[in-house]
């Protein structure tokens, strides 16, 4: 098994909102805002390849939507995902399938593409997985909270394609790929855990989207469920450190993973750095 990190470009976003509770005072010493107190993140996806089989883990917030949408994300970077994907040495028709995180515009975007007048799954022969908890949670009676972030355009076409495919409970159809299930962010998030050799990846996504998060307090304002964050933050950390995970970050703009330490203020980044395989 081999995997690789897959940039799909950068965007901004409040630091407060990304920060929640905790001042800007000291949030603003590993994450300097801009005269608009907007952070920079990264929108970081994984491939990993499997024998026959070639997985991507997210897929950044795509490019179909017009300029005046997608100028209040600030997006920028050189990356894209289809040329970070055929950077890694693969080609987009190789994909043969992509887990989803969750449902949040800039984690699923990149998942379908405008071609003409229609919008079509990106990965015309990859089968899509998604929890169906969800899936539910997004489609069916989407809360104010989130429902702008559920963009019909984004998921509608996985399901109408007959490529979309519902992950039940921790169910994993994949060897080697298990998951830890997450609802403080949002109902059903998947935090998938790559076993590769010895090694455990845990691509954290919003449970965790940088290094600088990893402090229990540290949780967004985005999440719909913040005492439920923070507690399955803790068990999972607890789980990640104490198995020696390696956690891969979704959002964090410099570092890709970190090991983790225990500290006399709780679990905190060891060694950081780039992806290996």
């Amino acid at each position: 098994m081999n995997c690789y990190a897959i940039d799909t470009g950068y965007f901004k976003l409040d630091g407060g909102a990304m920060f929640g509770v905790v001042p800007q005072s000291i949030w603003k010493k590993t994450n300097p805002p801009d005269d608009q107190n907007l952070c920079q993140w990264a929108m970081r996806c994984l491939l990993v390849e499997q024998g026959k089989k070639l997985i991507l883990i997210d897929t950044g917030i795509g490019n179909k939507q017009d300029s005046d949408f997608l100028k209040h994300y600030h997006l920028h970077g050189t990356a894209t995902l289809i040329d970070s994907i055929r950077k890694a040495g693969f080609h987009e028709s190789d994909i043969t399938d992509v887990i989803l995180t969750h449902l949040h515009l800039d984690h699923v975007g990149g998942a379908t593409c405008r071609i003409g007048d229609h919008i079509v799954p990106t990965f015309s022969d990859a089968s899509y997985w998604i929890h169906k908890g969800q899936w539910d949670w997004a489609t069916i009676n989407p809360n104010p909270r989130e429902k702008a972030s559920f963009l019909k355009e984004n998921i509608q076409p996985l399901f109408d394609s007959g490529q979309l495919h519902f992950i039940q409970d921790k169910e994993s159809p994949f060897d080697g790929i298990d998951f830890f299930i997450a609802d403080g962010h949002t109902e059903k998030q998947l935090i998938p855990l790559i076993k590769k050799n010895e090694q455990t990846i845990a691509y954290a996504a919003d449970l965790i989207p940088s290094v600088t998060h990893l402090p229990l307090a540290y949780v967004a304002s985005y999440d719909v469920r913040p005492l439920i964050a923070m507690t399955e933050k803790e068990l999972f950390l607890k789980e990640a450190f104490e198995k020696k995970w390696t956690l891969f970050f979704e959002h964090d703009p410099i570092n890709e993973t970190c090991q983790l330490i225990q500290t006399d203020k709780g679990i905190r980044a060891g060694e950081k750095g780039k992806l290996t395989n």
